[in-house]
């Protein structure tokens, strides 16, 4: 089962995907349903109700209708890794624990649905925006001190993530900070896939495109951590809440061949790595869930 977030004329809704471009929209199926899908999550039994409402119904709404959502509008904690691939590890040249994950925050205004516009700093204020595409896993039960064997039993979903990081900023503290929470920076979709439709993450692959062209492409398996780890660490401190994200890390850019002429947006520190700019589009894919693609505008 896949499910959106969306406004149409005015109105959030939650939204079952038929197909990959329409849906049945809850506020018709389900009318007694919450209109957010992270009060869905708290319901136990949530997506029992959800079948049972649109079970035999055709799409009466389709994705160019409304405006999407990032599939968790206002969660309440966005929790991203970082140096979780060992590809970007080597990438990047830093060290990390290899027994504690390094954890940081976003704040929800730092990200939009899919096909809305992600934002680019101004000119004068950073020439280093960055894409990242990344799994993000989207907590359904919650809890606090999770053991491992139980924490996938925890997860309602899966989306892709790109987590648009502003490098200048991140540099200027200890804290990644304001560099990984410009506005509107980053998204989430296109859906939620349960998690039962999805399945075992490691299985998957996570990709990266900008304007057509490949710029990352890895297997979930070369995560450091795993979700199931991610997700008994993080609940040893905080009661992990439904609609809780969890942005399990990027890969490195893929390596140019021999014969590869950097161009003028490229990074100055990484080759292969092409800084993202107002006019390009980029697009996450996870196999076996779905791609998320964004314009990139300037910001205003």
């Amino acid at each position: 089962m896949r499910l959106i977030s969306y406004r149409h004329k005015g109105e959030a809704g939650v939204g079952v995907m038929v197909d990959d471009t329409g849906f049945v929209a809850l506020n018709n199926a389900a009318p007694d349903l919450p209109r957010s899908l992270r009060e869905i999550l708290s319901w136990d039994g949530w997506a029992a109700w959800i079948e049972e409402a649109v079970e035999g119904k055709p799409a009466d709404l389709g994705i160019d209708d409304v405006v999407l959502e990032p599939v968790i509008p206002e969660p309440q904690a966005i929790w991203a890794l970082a140096l979780n691939f060992k590809m970007h590890i080597e990438e990047t040249g830093l060290t990390t624990s290899t027994e504690h994950p390094q954890i940081f925050l976003r704040m929800p205004c730092s990200q939009v649905g899919h096909l809305q516009n992600m934002e680019c700093p101004r000119g004068e204020i950073s020439g280093m925006y960055d894409y990242e595409g990344e799994l993000a896993v989207i907590i359904g039960a919650g809890g606090r001190y999770i053991p491992k064997q139980d924490a996938l039993g925890k997860v309602a979903g899966y989306a892709c993530y790109n987590e648009g990081s502003v490098r200048e900023f991140q540099r200027h503290n200890r804290q990644f900070g304001l560099g990984k929470n410009f506005e509107n920076s980053g998204a989430l979709g296109p859906w939620m896939m349960t998690a039962d439709e999805f399945g075992n993450p490691a299985n998957q692959t996570v990709i990266t495109r900008l304007n057509g062209v490949e710029k990352q492409k890895s297997g979930l398996d070369d995560m450091l951590f795993p979700v199931e780890q991610v997700i008994q660490y993080l609940s040893t401190g905080y009661s992990l809440r439904p609609g809780d994200v969890i942005v399990m890390g990027t890969p490195g850019a893929l390596k140019p061949g021999p014969d590869y002429v950097a161009g003028p947006n490229e990074s100055d520190r990484i080759p292969g790595r092409t800084h993202m700019k107002p006019g390009d589009t980029v697009e996450v894919e996870i196999t076996g869930l779905g791609v998320l693609k964004n314009p990139i505008t300037q910001s205003a």
